[in-house]
């Protein structure tokens, strides 16, 4: 039977997302408040893509924009492509700066295909629509708390990833720290050893069951909690100014850790009183996304079209 698609445009709201929290490598990650908006709608031939916001002017217009390749995907996953696709953008989450810019766009392509394929909801469920959104990302760390909204501990099985979202304890208070330049997440995996000592991965093992601990029931514990030996250290070079901010927070006893492949740098505990990074940083208090991506009918709003970051500046 021949794909169908729904009538009219779908919007989309994912959150940007903060990946390891220090020794979850490629397996915790967090949803924030801070928003990218898409909208998609079956054309009768042709791709036109918008980008307003974070990126515009740098990001493709055209069949080659992340949100697009991944919605082709998804689409063959359904069963079939439409005739052609216009996408509208509204970008709030910095691109190539450990936020989860790329996942924001992939969950968004399969949720965006998904919702254009009558029961596309039956035929992709959210598991499904997990597996494929980590396929195309190639880790899961990111696109779970996308998907999912909250704290989630992610992984990966024979048939692909699984993930599950855990509530956060009250007093886990995020905020990120956000440089002007940007970072590259297969430049900082290319600074990893191939193999690490079996005492650092055993640490790290502990500090992950205690960071699920400290995020779910006691906050006081997020400093030990979020000490890595598996990652942090061998970037610590590329960044020399994500890792001396998170050394001189970490002095100052605040649970702050590189956010995924940096250089970005996430608090998850409350800044002392007069705290000082610097003038080279935008800083943002963000609340935890609990919800994950929503999917709506309709064009972009015009609230949707005000490219104002979400969040509080310090």
């Amino acid at each position: 039977m021949p794909t169908t698609f729904a009538a009219g445009p779908v919007r989309v709201r994912v959150p940007a997302t903060s990946a390891n929290l220090g020794p979850g490598f490629d397996a915790l990650g967090l949803a924030l408040a801070l928003h990218d908006d898409v909208a998609a709608e079956v054309t009768s031939g042709g791709v036109t893509v918008s980008v307003t916001g974070e990126g515009a002017g740098d990001l493709p217009v055209d069949d080659e924009h992340l949100v697009v390749r991944t919605m082709r995907a998804a689409f063959d996953a359904l069963g079939g492509q439409p005739p052609g696709l216009a996408v509208a953008c509204l970008n709030r989450i910095p691109q190539a700066r450990g936020l989860g810019s790329s996942s924001a766009a992939i969950v968004a392509g399969v949720l965006l295909a998904r919702a254009l394929v009558t029961e596309g909801e039956r035929q992709l469920d959210d598991q499904a629509a997990l597996r494929l959104a980590a396929e195309i990302e190639g880790h899961p760390d990111n696109v779970a708390p996308c998907l999912l909204g909250g704290f989630t501990v992610a992984w990966t099985e024979p048939s692909g990833a699984r993930a599950v979202s855990l509530p956060v304890a009250d007093g886990v208070r995020p905020t990120v720290f956000v440089p002007a330049e940007r970072g590259l997440t297969a430049s900082a995996r290319a600074a990893l050893p191939a193999s690490v000592p079996h005492g650092d991965a055993a640490f790290n093992a502990g500090r992950s069951a205690l960071l699920v601990y400290a995020l779910t029931t006691q906050p006081a514990l997020l400093l030990p909690a979020t000490v890595d030996r598996l990652h942090q250290g061998y970037r610590a070079s590329s960044m020399p100014g994500a890792a001396a901010l998170v050394d001189a927070a970490r002095e100052a006893g605040v649970a702050a850790v590189v956010s995924g492949a940096g250089p970005t740098v996430l608090a998850l505990s409350d800044l002392p009183e007069g705290f000082d990074a610097g003038t080279d940083w935008q800083v943002l208090q963000l609340p935890i996304d609990v919800r994950g991506a929503q999917v709506g009918r309709g064009r972009l709003g015009h609230a949707e079209r005000d490219p104002v970051a979400a969040g509080r500046k310090s």
